[in-house]
């Protein structure tokens, strides 16, 4: 058993999905890489209730159930403590992704879901902040990210990123002043490939964010990628 697989085991996790056959495949990936599958439920409302009455250290829930908005528009467990959440869900439908529980340790994988994005993800949500030689806040100029509440800001002005612009930024500035390629970026944002397109369009909408009116932070190096920090002479 490698040190992954030694972290991993032991860990709890909750599957709130509808269909068997994708139960079944959640199931077995997690099992095989470690973790332990303690329940599946196949509605929202059944996710719910499991989570306010037992513990889990991870629930993987497919956000295309049919009572995801029902269940986001009622009450909500009342916990300090409430466990990681990795929702599935098409690319059609990223736009109505609803957080379920208005915590801040929530992440996505699209649908199909691959197993190494789907673990990537996981593992990530699962790591404190602060371990596994990742700062808890990174920073640059007057952009600071805040690995433990999961925000970010532009000197007083907060960014209300996206998942997967998050997991962008703070790629870019653990490679501040240097330039990081499509595929590094493809690699660290979704954990596999994705086309030259859907990576522009990423780092645009980062862009807008990140830059605003103040001087812009984010760099395109033509045939090349792109990089963060203050623009060079």
């Amino acid at each position: 058993m490698n040190l992954v697989e030694k972290r991993r085991r032991g860990r709890d996790v909750l599957i709130v999905a509808g269909e068997t056959g994708e139960t079944d495949l959640l199931t077995t990936t997690l099992q095989l890489a470690g973790y332990r599958v303690a329940e599946t439920v196949g509605s929202g409302a059944e996710g719910i209730e499991r989570i306010t009455r037992g513990h889990f250290d991870l629930v993987v829930w497919d956000a295309m159930l049919p009572d995801l908005r029902e269940v986001a528009r009622g009450p909500r467990p009342i916990s300090a403590d409430l466990p990681p959440v990795l929702f599935l869900i098409t690319c059609d439908y990223l736009h109505t992704l609803l957080p379920v529980f208005g915590r801040r340790r929530e992440d996505y994988v699209t649908k199909p879901v691959r197993a190494t994005e789907l673990l990537a993800r996981a593992e990530i949500l699962l790591r404190k902040p602060g371990t596994g030689g990742d700062e808890a806040v990174a920073a640059y100029d007057d952009l600071v990210l805040d690995d433990t509440t999961r925000q970010v800001r532009r000197g007083t002005r907060p960014l209300g990123l996206t998942p997967a612009e998050y997991r962008l930024l703070r790629h870019l500035l653990a490679n501040a002043e240097r330039v990081v390629s499509k595929e590094q970026i493809s690699q660290n944002v979704w954990g596999d490939f994705r086309s030259s397109e859907t990576i522009d369009r990423l780092v645009s909408r980062l862009r807008q964010k990140v830059n605003g009116e103040g001087a812009p932070l984010i760099h395109t190096s033509r045939g090349f990628g792109y990089w963060l920090g203050r623009a060079r002479a």
